[in-house]
């Protein structure tokens, strides 16, 4: 489904009823929305892993603007503000109260961007490995320890000089040390919709991804916040996880830790993911 959100066609897609018979009643479940990874990937990546939350909270997988199946648009809105904010117009487009939302990499970005400008909007809030502000250094040092000189030098070209060329490599070579678990989806990579303009455009020493610094805004958020990183990963470490977690308000912060878990803590320990996703939602 497409729905027009502040001058762009965002695709978004449903998964269970909000409204469910309850006895006499008809009882309102809550919706979580999912912002997906990238920049320019699309939401294929949480299907199916989230699809057991159907029972407790209405799914809505939405693709930012540029990205998946949404309009790719001018590339002067392909910014975490503009993102942010078509968040939040999507959701009163729609007329989503309260939502849960669950921010996953770049899509947590998003949602810390959302969450910030708009802190009295959201119900809850969920950080999924992500970061507040990217440090490349340690990022580097991360690949270099899992894949070696190689496997560095290949990342520091995926940010110092951005293009085709050096984004083919870094998903060969940087993309399988994400995680350390082998029995993903092989097939899951290639269902996909990407659009590599857009995160040729998020990338660079001189565009937002060296820019952007959620930390001193992390302290606006007015909902409970549940932060979730492993401690294997390399693009969001889990150094980053933990500045998040402390630059929240205290009383409303809930910090998980996976251990041997990579990118995304859903890929390699589903079920632990899982259920402290589902008592979070639930509570």
């Amino acid at each position: 489904m497409h729905i027009m959100v502040n001058g762009a066609r965002l695709f978004f897609d449903v998964d269970g009823a909000g409204l469910v018979p309850d006895g006499s009643a008809m009882r309102q479940k809550p919706t979580l929305l999912l912002l997906h990874g990238g920049p320019g990937g699309d939401h294929s990546t949480f299907k199916p892993a989230f699809d057991g939350l159907r029972d407790i909270a209405q799914l809505v997988y939405l693709d930012h603007r540029g990205n998946g199946r949404s309009e790719y648009t001018d590339p002067a809105t392909w910014n975490l503000d503009q993102w942010g904010d078509d968040v939040h117009a999507f959701c009163l487009a729609l007329g989503i109260e309260r939502p849960i939302v669950l921010g996953y990499s770049f899509g947590g970005f998003v949602a810390q961007s959302y969450a910030t400008r708009h802190p009295e909007h959201p119900g809850k809030l969920i950080l999924l490995s992500t970061s507040p502000k990217i440090e490349r250094e340690e990022i580097y040092a991360k690949f270099e320890q899992l894949g070696g000189s190689r496997a560095r030098a290949v990342a520091e070209a995926r940010w110092n000089t951005p293009s085709p060329a050096s984004m083919a490599a870094y998903r060969e070579t940087c993309f399988p040390l994400y995680n350390p678990a082998r029995d993903k989806d092989p097939l899951a990579p290639a269902r996909v919709r990407r659009h590599d303009g857009v995160a040729l455009h998020f990338a660079g020493p001189d565009r937002e991804t060296s820019r952007l610094d959620f930390r001193a805004a992390l302290s606006r958020v007015q909902c409970p916040t549940l932060v979730l990183a492993g401690d294997a990963d390399p693009i969001t470490p889990i150094e980053r996880a933990r500045v998040i977690a402390t630059s929240l308000p205290p009383g409303l912060v809930r910090f998980e830790t996976f251990p041997g878990c990579g990118h995304g803590v859903h890929n390699d320990d589903p079920a632990r993911a899982m259920a402290v996703i589902r008592e979070f939602v639930g509570a």
